[in-house]
């Protein structure tokens, strides 16, 4: 059946009956608005489009794949601000002859996804449109921490990472040459693993800025040394290729270091310390801060492609 033949609010109610509730959700769909609890009394926002062509396929990913990752692209946003995860409010652009059951399954890779923080979709809108289209907007709460913004960093901070690079970026690489293995990458593309506890870690432990990696290490990393006018260097000495990824890598004729440092949306978060800080769990050392501007892979430029840009 196609969501034409069952119109908005038949499709509504089916896509509501895959969804959780949080337990920072008060009032959740099927009002003019939700209502989620703010403890802190300040809320932390971000939103993210997926369009299809552009960010997914659906002959690459089935619709609970992208439901989890148009939330992971989210909850990570929240989390790099030192927060954690209280909501989501998704809006859904779809054409009339889009089977239903793709809909609901989206839906449920959302919810799935959210449930991992303990947040859930409160709301949202559809509409038809020619194009599949999926916006998400999160809402995070502080608990009581100051926001880690990217602007922090200074000279003499070491830069740390929690989770990983490159997974997703050759999972990418390896689809878009018709490929379905090596597994792991294809997955890591598929649906991020994104270590949502390691931010508001990171705040706890006197984090001085703080970013999402979705467009690629060194792009993001980048924005951080232009906010906080600082120079950061990078340490390839500290990745670990996986033997999968280095297999994958020379059979394709790509560098690996280019998916471990350019590429994104497997949703590592990057962080700068004070030094002699003690690093929380899961965070490792990868780079240091300096005086200058830009950022250098072992103290030399980088002349490789550093990150995505949609209009470039």
């Amino acid at each position: 059946m196609s969501i034409a033949e069952i119109g908005e609010f038949g499709l509504i109610s089916r896509v509501v009956a895959r969804l959780g509730s949080g337990p920072r959700a008060l009032l959740g769909p099927g009002d003019d608005g939700a209502v989620v609890a703010a403890p802190d009394g300040r809320v932390v926002a971000s939103t993210d489009v997926l369009v299809e062509g552009r960010h997914f396929r659906r002959d690459w990913s089935g619709p609970a794949d992208i439901g989890h990752r148009a939330a992971a692209a989210n909850l990570a946003d929240i989390a790099a601000m030192g927060a954690e995860p209280t909501a989501l409010l998704v809006a859904f652009c779809a054409p009339g002859n889009l089977d239903v059951a793709w809909a609901e399954e989206l839906a449920g890779g959302l919810s799935a996804e959210a449930a991992l923080v303990g947040a859930s979709v409160v709301g949202g809108d559809m509409s038809s449109s020619p194009t599949l289209t999926v916006a998400v907007t999160a809402l995070g709460d502080l608990g009581g921490r100051a926001p880690v913004v990217r602007s922090g960093a200074q000279p003499g901070d070491v830069l740390a990472l929690a989770g990983r690079t490159g997974h997703a970026a050759g999972g990418y690489t390896i689809l878009s040459r018709g490929f379905r293995t090596p597994k792991m990458l294809v997955e890591a593309y598929r649906r991020p693993v994104v270590p949502y506890a390691a931010g508001p870690s990171a705040a706890d432990a006197g984090a001085t800025s703080m970013i999402d990696i979705s467009d690629g290490l060194l792009q993001d990393v980048g924005h951080v040394a232009a906010a906080s006018l600082v120079a950061i260097d990078i340490r390839t000495d500290t990745f670990t290729v996986p033997p999968a990824m280095r297999d994958a890598a020379t059979a394709l004729g790509v560098d690996p270091y280019q998916w471990l440092l350019a590429g994104g949306e497997d949703h590592a978060l990057a962080a700068t310390f004070p030094p002699g800080a003690t690093l929380p769990e899961g965070w490792q050392e990868i780079g240091t801060v300096h005086d200058g501007a830009g950022v250098t892979v072992d103290r030399k430029p980088w002349s490789g492609p550093t990150g995505w840009d949609h209009f470039r």
